[in-house]
């Protein structure tokens, strides 16, 4: 027969099998639901420390309390103004109703999943509401940095390379997904603590279309700068006729000015000569006919004077000095 000792050794080791298999821990970052039979019985547990359950018939299903990262995939979506691009989102969330997480959703698996569904949607429905620079713009009260020799050139002068206002921004539709995604994931047990876009990418073949964009920008910044540059020089060009013209009118009058008083000198010369000195001004009379003489008669001139012409009278006195020697 078995004896005492070995009943009672028997007896220990079955409780510590039945201690043992009934015991478990919690640790302070998670929390336990206990299933019987794959139901959740009582309610969860949420402290740390050593707790009980049935040995056997019951599992310990745990739960983590800490936050939990959600990265989306990279994904192609429409803006308001029908431009394509890749949005990179990411959230935090964490668990706050175990059961109900655990009713609806069972594991972590099926949590990354619905997350994807509903942040995934809100996103594209928030992205395909508003205009792509809304989306790009950070904040609607952030200034962003222009070229100031541009924008002092450009000033007052159509909108080339001046960005309109936006009314939102990136933050306010993080903040509206924000809005509209946190109740839907409430219903599971599940917390929603954050959400951004991580990255924007224009669209490969959008991409295309911005830079040609962004050349023919620069080249009609580059067209205006040439015709300002143009103008200028026309009005330069102008203004240097202009001075030369008023420079040639200037002398013009002063050269007209000293003739007209070399003249009335040369008359008052003149004048003097012929109430002074009449022989004087008889030689003078002498001498500019001998000029005149010369500059009208050569050997091939043939000249008809009338008889009271003023040259006529030195020829007349000559021939009659000279009866000898006829005039030609």
């Amino acid at each position: 027969m078995i004896s005492l000792k070995w009943l009672v050794i028997a007896g220990f080791a079955l409780a510590g099998m039945v201690l043992l298999l009934s015991a478990f821990t919690v640790n302070q970052t998670e929390q336990a639901i206990i299933t019987q039979f794959g139901r959740p019985v009582g309610e969860p547990v949420a402290d740390p420390g050593l707790h009980f359950k049935l040995p056997l018939i019951q599992q310990v299903i745990r739960i983590d309390k800490r936050y939990l990262a959600w990265d989306g995939p990279m994904v192609e979506m429409s803006t308001k103004d029908k431009t394509y691009v890749q949005v990179d989102t990411f959230a935090r969330w964490r668990i706050t109703d175990p059961m109900r997480y655990f009713l609806r959703l069972r594991d972590e698996r099926s949590a990354q999943s619905r997350l994807e569904d509903i942040l995934g949607s809100e996103a594209r429905t928030a992205i395909a509401r508003h205009e792509l620079i809304e989306v790009v713009r950070t904040d609607k009260n952030r200034q962003p940095l222009q070229d100031e020799a541009v924008t002092a050139a450009l000033s007052g002068v159509g909108t080339l390379g001046v960005l309109r206002p936006i009314q939102y921004g990136r933050v306010e539709i993080e903040k509206g997904v924000f809005e509209a995604a946190a109740p839907k994931l409430a219903e599971f047990g599940i917390e929603l603590l954050d959400i951004r876009f991580k990255r924007i990418n224009y669209n490969p073949e959008v991409l295309e279309r911005i830079y040609q964009r962004m050349i023919s920008e620069r080249l009609q910044i580059a067209q205006r700068f040439r015709s300002e540059g143009e103008g200028e020089a026309a009005r330069i060009s102008g203004k240097k006729e202009r001075d030369i013209n008023e420079i040639a009118s200037t002398a013009y009058k002063r050269f007209q000015e000293i003739r007209g008083e070399a003249d009335a000198k040369a008359t008052e010369i003149y004048a003097k000569a012929y109430t002074q000195k009449p022989e004087a001004a008889e030689f003078y009379r002498f001498l500019k006919s001998m000029e005149t003489y010369r500059k009208v008669i050569n050997g091939e001139a043939t000249i008809v004077l009338s008889t009271d012409s003023d040259l006529f009278t030195l020829l007349k006195r000559f021939e009659q000095t000279n009866p000898q020697r006829p005039a030609r």
